[in-house]
């Protein structure tokens, strides 16, 4: 399967400015695994841009999102 990087790119929610794996679904994926976090399209936007992927923000970000709705 060829990657899809520029339609990717379209959704990707990383505003991180110098990363490398934009709209590389699966290198961005395996970059944050390894280090314990999670990709910036499992965050809500305000979580996003603390550039904090961990799995804690995470699971906090999701409860907070779920309570608000």
């Amino acid at each position: 399967m060829e990657c899809q990087q520029e339609e990717n790119k379209k959704d990707c929610a990383c505003t991180y400015p110098g990363c490398s794996r934009k709209g590389i679904c699966c290198e961005c994926i395996k970059y944050h695994w390894q280090r314990e976090e999670l990709p910036a399209c499992l965050f809500s936007k305000e979580a996003e841009k603390t550039y904090d992927r961990s799995i804690g923000k995470f699971i906090k970000d999701y409860q907070k999102n779920r309570n608000d709705n």
